[in-house]
């Protein structure tokens, strides 16, 4: 017997700031080094950030610019990246997504952050005009923080 599939869901906007996507470096994306390409790194991650803001905002969002980008490790070919997304600020318009790009050699789990960087989306209507996102809200307290004696 199938089951029977489960109703449909909706996830409203402001509701997911974390998204997690998950890479394999092949050949044609490295140097003669045979590690990532840095402006291969920077796609991914763009390509993080977008989907991080777009469900986020769940509007069309471009990328404004790229802050601060830092690489520190060189990911390898036939390592997995995983890049991981969160919604740091909003503006009136605007998101700013901090995505951590981590190298794993798929045999061993060794994982070590790669990259880390900044990105900075604006959601547009259906005109192409900046439009409002949601604000982002503060994270959840603990009871216990609440009830805990001040310092």
């Amino acid at each position: 017997m199938t089951p029977e599939p489960s109703p449909k869901q909706r996830i409203e906007a402001g509701h997911i700031t974390e998204v997690s996507l998950i890479e394999m470096v092949f050949p044609e994306q490295t140097n003669h080094y045979g590690t990532l390409f840095g402006g291969q790194a920077l796609a991914l991650m763009d390509k993080a950030a977008f989907i991080g803001a777009s469900r986020y905002a769940r509007r069309t969002v471009v990328t404004a610019s790229s802050e601060r980008v830092d690489f520190h490790v060189p990911v390898r070919q036939g390592q997995l990246v995983e890049l991981e997304t969160r919604i740091v600020a909003t503006g009136r318009t605007s998101m700013t997504v901090e995505v951590d790009l981590y190298a794993e050699d798929l045999l061993t789990g060794d994982r070590q952050l790669g990259t880390r960087g900044r990105f900075v989306l604006v959601a547009l209507d259906a005109h192409g005009k900046p439009t409002g996102v949601p604000p982002l809200q503060p994270p959840a307290t603990t009871q216990q923080e609440h009830t805990a004696p001040a310092p």
